[in-house]
């Protein structure tokens, strides 16, 4: 699942793509996409609204439009955008398809079917349950080191678990959790209320630095319109990663093989030798 790097990007390059293109017909072919509208009111509430810019929030991507409507759309597992001319036939497993003022469109694919959109008022935007429940965002000034500090507090789970939870910390999945925990030495299997201050310290610096590292490296690549969010999952990308999907590699610090145990149902890769 794509995770807050990924997610920006793609909200950015769909910021360059779309901002101020006219919707002159929006389309809803899977239902379930937009549960809360039906094929109708979806085409009615998007038709004929031009795109001011996309954003992001946690790991939703948000279309404000100038009808003073904002769509609220979640990748999950396999969703992506493409931007196809004219001449291009819909891909399988479109899920929604957005006509543009110059017959190019943007559509929506998803071959697992876990992706969403929601489309809500844009002065609410903050009462949506998707958006409201989310923990500030790692850059902002409300994640501050403090802001870390007592949510660990409050939290009796593993550190592991604790930065998976939307609620606490915005925008982190297996991978980048697991990178920044080896980066400020923490073992996952750490409680959150039982890390010392030094060590919170530490991961709220790692948190941040290794978002803003993999957001970086991402900006430079080269962004096939057609294939938008494929872009950011290149061959070799990936060898960035320290431990995240490195199972019985050596450690890039110690050499130590690279250990996988299963929490909450998901893989955590950390070195028990820099991970005491």
């Amino acid at each position: 699942m794509p995770e807050l790097p990924e997610v920006e990007l793609v909200a950015q390059s769909l910021d360059k793509l779309a901002r101020g293109r006219r919707i002159v017909a929006a389309k809803l072919i899977r239902e379930r996409l937009a549960p809360e509208s039906s094929p109708a009111l979806f085409a009615e509430r998007l038709s004929g609204a031009a795109i001011r810019f996309v954003h992001r929030r946690g790991k939703h991507i948000l279309f404000d439009l100038d009808n003073k409507r904002t769509l609220i759309t979640h990748l999950r597992m396999s969703g992506r955008f493409m931007m196809l001319p004219a001449e291009r036939d819909n891909p399988k497993f479109t899920h929604a398809v957005f006509y543009f003022d110059d017959e190019t469109r943007l559509l929506f694919q998803d071959q697992r079917h876990f992706g969403l959109m929601k489309i809500v008022e844009t002065s609410r935007l903050g009462e949506a349950k998707e958006i409201q429940k989310l923990a500030p965002e790692p850059f902002s000034d409300a994640f501050s080191l403090k802001y870390l500090r007592d949510t660990l507090k409050t939290s009796k789970r593993t550190v592991k678990e604790f930065l998976l939870d939307q609620t606490k910390v915005c925008g982190l999945g297996n991978i980048y959790a697991s990178e920044s925990m080896f980066l400020a030495n923490i073992d996952p299997k750490k409680i959150a209320n039982k890390l010392s201050k030094k060590k919170a310290e530490a991961l709220y610096d790692k948190i941040r630095e290794i978002l803003s590292e993999a957001v970086s490296q991402g900006s430079t690549l080269n962004v096939d319109p057609e294939n938008i969010d494929g872009s950011y999952y290149i061959d070799g990308f990936e060898t960035r990663w320290r431990v995240y999907d490195r199972e019985d590699l050596p450690c890039t610090h110690c050499k130590t093989p690279i250990i996988r145990l299963k929490q909450g149902g998901r893989s955590t890769y950390f070195c028990r030798k820099c991970q005491r």
